[in-house]
Parts: C-alpha cells; sequence; structure tokens
C-alpha cells in the first residue's frame, strides 16, 4: 500500500491548448519560464517527449551558489492532452491540458517528496506553473 501524498495544481492561461502545449514541450520556452522565482533560472532543458523518452532541466540560482537537474522518462504522451512522467527519484507526475472558457487549463499533480514540508512544495511548483502561464500569455 503506498503513502506517496499527491499535490494538485491548476493554471488557466490563456491561450489554445496547441499553442500551450508547444510551450511547454518546446526546450527554447522551457529554458524560458522554468524557474521558481527571479533569482532562478532555467539555463539548460532537453526533451524528447515520447513514451520512453527522457527530459532534463538544469534549474540554477543565478548568483550561481547552487544548481540541479530535474529530469525523467516519459511514460505517457497523448499530444495536446496528457503528459506523464517518472522523476529521477522514482516520484511520478501527471499533467492535462483540457480546453477551456476559451483557453487551456493545466492542471498538474505529482507524488510529494518527504525532505520539504506539503506547502513549500506546492507553492515551489505553483510559482513554476504562474511563471509558465504568465510567459505563455505573453507570448505573440
Amino acid at each position: 500500500m503506498s503513502t506517496t501524498t499527491r499535490i494538485t495544481i491548476t493554471a488557466h492561461v490563456n491561450k489554445p491548448v496547441a499553442d500551450v502545449w508547444r510551450i511547454w514541450t518546446d526546450p527554447a520556452h522551457i529554458t524560458q519560464w522554468n524557474a521558481a522565482s527571479d533569482d532562478w533560472h532555467c539555463p539548460k532543458a532537453s526533451n524528447d517527449l515520447r513514451m520512453g523518452g527522457s527530459f532534463s532541466s538544469t534549474m540554477a540560482a543565478k548568483d550561481g551558489s547552487f544548481s540541479f537537474d530535474f529530469a525523467g522518462v516519459y511514460d505517457d504522451v497523448q499530444l495536446h492532452r496528457r503528459i506523464a512522467y517518472t522523476m529521477s527519484d522514482g516520484r511520478t507526475c501527471q499533467i492535462l491540458f483540457e480546453g477551456k472558457d476559451g483557453g487551456t487549463m493545466v492542471t498538474e499533480s505529482f507524488d510529494a517528496e518527504s525532505q520539504n514540508p506539503m506547502e513549500m512544495q506546492r507553492a515551489g511548483w505553483k510559482a513554476i506553473l504562474d511563471r509558465f502561464k504568465a510567459y505563455a500569455e505573453a507570448q505573440a
């Protein structure tokens, strides 16, 4: 029996699903939005978006004090609908993309890790999702 807790966050992005999907999955875009705060950035990202394909994003403090790679392998990819993956530490995540109210509802659900408080994890992932929303909505 699993005791893993799932955390779910959402954002409504005022862009069509196809645009949201492209901005979410294209490494050139990922490096522009994938950070939890302004003092962090994502200098490098790779993405082999297919079942069994892998991804990696380097998350780094802009002052150079710390960095880590967020990586995993895709378990399921359904174009413009669903991405599911297993992170390098064995936790899983699912992202759903649903056309809603003239835009796209992005729902991200992931296994919590045991090192940090739940609210800290929720806040960190939500901050990244909010940065994605702002970046995506600013694209022409």
